[in-house]
C-alpha cells in the first residue's frame, strides 16, 4: 500500500488581503493598554516572565509569582500611578472584581 498524499494548501492571494486575520495578543504582549472596569481605569500589561528572577505575591490570592511564570502587571490610570504597580497572576487579575469586601485590590 502506498503512503497518502498530503494536500497542498490553496495558493494564497498576497496583495488583497484574503488571509484571515491574525490575533492581536502576541503583538500586545508587553505593551500597554488601559481596562476599565467597576474598581477604576487601569494600565495593565502582560509579561512574560522570562526576564524576571525576582518572586512576586500576587494581591489577588496571596501566593508567589515564581520567575519565569507569564503574569500581568497593573496599576491605576492616573498621574503618578506608576508607584501602585502590582504583579499579578493572569486569572487572578481577570477574577479581581468576583473578590469579596474583606480584601482590598493591593
Amino acid at each position: 500500500m502506498s503512503p497518502r498524499r498530503a494536500r497542498r494548501p490553496a495558493p494564497r492571494d498576497k496583495g488583497r488581503g484574503l488571509d484571515a486575520p491574525r490575533p492581536l495578543d502576541g503583538v500586545l504582549r508587553g505593551m500597554e493598554r488601559v481596562e476599565e472596569g467597576p474598581d477604576g481605569e487601569w494600565k495593565v500589561r502582560s509579561v512574560s516572565g522570562a526576564g524576571s528572577d525576582k518572586i512576586y505575591r500576587c494581591p489577588g490570592c496571596d501566593q508567589e509569582i515564581r520567575p519565569g511564570l507569564p503574569h500581568v502587571v497593573s496599576w491605576p490610570n492616573w498621574s503618578g500611578g506608576e508607584g501602585e504597580r502590582r504583579h499579578w497572576h493572569t486569572a487572578c487579575w481577570r477574577k479581581r472584581i468576583d473578590r469579596g469586601p474583606g480584601r482590598s485590590r493591593y
